[in-house]
């Protein structure tokens, strides 16, 4: 396997016919996207299947990469489509919200959160457990700029807005998941302040 290889040099190398480049691609955004297909799919065997679609779907259109964005925001793109496509053929169930036992069924979750937080002292598990609170729009750009590294600009491509609106749209992102953390995690929070 060589290394030190940009995306677009390992792109080139599977466009000439080495399939095996491709495994770098895979190694290098696999925990990229599972964290994407997260946010849409609770179940992880659901997810598992998904993240192979993904990198199917990637690895067969990888001809169309025009290598005009990076790589990781063409990924998303598929990524996010897929998820969608998913869902939209397993017709998920939605519960309505006057539904009682849908409230009892949130109270118990989040009392098992709160039962978790004490195991949970990392801080890349603290904040992912605050970012999947967040609504899914504040999680997808939080988790583009962050986990993703893309621009403001490619985030703005990506989501089909003015790069000023995506750049609003983190800010208040970032004030929700701050919120979150305070709220959920206060002593995981000061713990962290002492170090």
């Amino acid at each position: 396997m060589q290394t030190g290889l940009t995306d677009n040099d390992i792109i080139q190398l599977v466009r000439k016919g080495d399939q095996q480049a491709f495994a770098q691609l895979v190694t290098k955004y696999q925990n990229y996207v599972f964290t994407i297909i997260l946010r849409y799919l609770p179940s992880r065997e659901d997810a598992e299947e998904v993240a192979q679609d993904v990198f199917v779907k990637a690895y067969r259109s990888l001809g169309d990469f025009r290598g005009e964005s990076k790589f990781s925001t063409w990924l998303y793109t598929i990524t996010t489509t897929t998820c969608i496509t998913f869902l939209r053929k397993n017709k998920l169930d939605v519960q309505s919200l006057d539904n009682e036992k849908v409230f009892a069924q949130a109270d118990n979750m989040d009392g098992g959160m709160r039962a978790n937080q004490v195991e949970q002292k990392s801080r890349v598990a603290m904040v992912n457990q605050a970012i999947k609170m967040l609504s899914p729009e504040d999680a997808q750009v939080i988790t583009l700029f962050y986990k993703g590294e893309q621009s403001l600009d490619e985030i703005a491509q990506v989501l089909g807005q003015e790069t000023n609106a995506v750049k609003v749209r983190l800010h208040r992102a970032r004030q929700r998941l701050k919120e979150k953390m305070e709220k959920y995690f206060a002593q995981e929070v000061k713990d962290l302040a002492h170090y």
